[in-house]
């Protein structure tokens, strides 16, 4: 989704000092919709592939939510990252209509639940990977060059996982995946920073989100209730909420001196 600010809001790219409108392409799965109403800018919701059905219950909500927040500020465009010149369409686009892009939240992102090293399925994997890694690049290089070429100094901030840093015993090609977004980020933080452009990723505990209540087959509160109690930090359940906070912390000049930064937000899960 995109949507313009005035000089002064939160929002900043780098520096608080910087009054220019900004633009940032927001992505909406599994929990970019938060961010929408948290970030005073510019945003192009975008997305992975979904089944028909839900696929068009989503793209009607998010038609909705970029209507509430203002036709004149926000709009809502379909992409299919794991296609790249979706990816770079929307990158485009998003400069042409409205002549800079700041911040990339790459956040679309899909999830196998049952695969083991021993009984794997490649093609599944294959497709997990166009969307979670293959894709999560096309956004990171499309969205560095439009700021390099308008001398930006963004925020690229990408999806992670708590699993992009342990092994786990099931989902495997999704915590290969999630590794693969940490390496990413380390190596563009890198290859940016001449540029004055920052580079980092959010890494979520579960989170009940649409997409994972619905691959587990629950509902929010049972989500929540089944991994609630994992984590060292009791008395806090996580929610979207609390990883649109985080996002907009690295997204601001709030966190100006951050880059190749892993924001882990699990209450102290990987504290072990």
């Amino acid at each position: 989704m995109v949507h313009t600010r005035a000089p002064g809001e939160v929002g900043a790219a780098n520096s608080t000092a910087d009054t220019a409108p900004k633009g940032a392409i927001v992505m909406d799965r599994p929990f970019g919709a938060s961010i929408w109403s948290t970030l005073p800018i510019i945003a192009i919701a975008a997305d992975a592939p979904a089944p028909a059905p839900s696929h068009t219950i989503h793209v009607e909500r998010r038609k909705r939510v970029a209507a509430s927040i203002g036709t004149d500020q926000c709009i809502y465009l379909h992409c299919d990252v794991a296609d790249e010149g979706q990816g770079r369409s929307m990158v485009e686009h998003t400069v042409q209509t409205y002549g800079r892009l700041d911040i990339m939240f790459s956040n679309a992102g899909m999830i196998n639940l049952t695969q083991t090293i021993l009984d794997i399925d490649l093609e599944a994997m294959d497709r997990l990977f166009a969307v979670n890694v293959r894709g999560m690049v096309a956004c990171v290089k499309y969205a560095g060059q439009a700021m390099v070429q308008g001398q930006i100094k963004g925020n690229i901030i990408c999806t992670a996982s708590v699993a992009a840093t342990v092994g786990t015993e099931v989902r495997t090609d999704y915590t290969i995946s999630k590794h693969a977004v940490l390496g990413l980020v380390r190596s563009a933080s890198i290859q940016l920073g001449k540029h004055g452009i920052r580079v980092n990723c959010v890494s979520p505990y579960a989170v009940a989100t649409p997409l994972l209540c619905g691959m587990l087959g629950m509902d929010a509160e049972a989500v929540e209730k089944k991994f609630s109690s994992i984590p060292k930090l009791q008395g806090v359940v996580l929610k979207v909420e609390h990883i649109a906070d985080a996002v907009l912390f690295l997204a601001t000049g709030e966190s100006a001196f951050v880059s190749g930064h892993n924001l882990v937000v699990d209450g102290a899960f990987l504290a072990r």
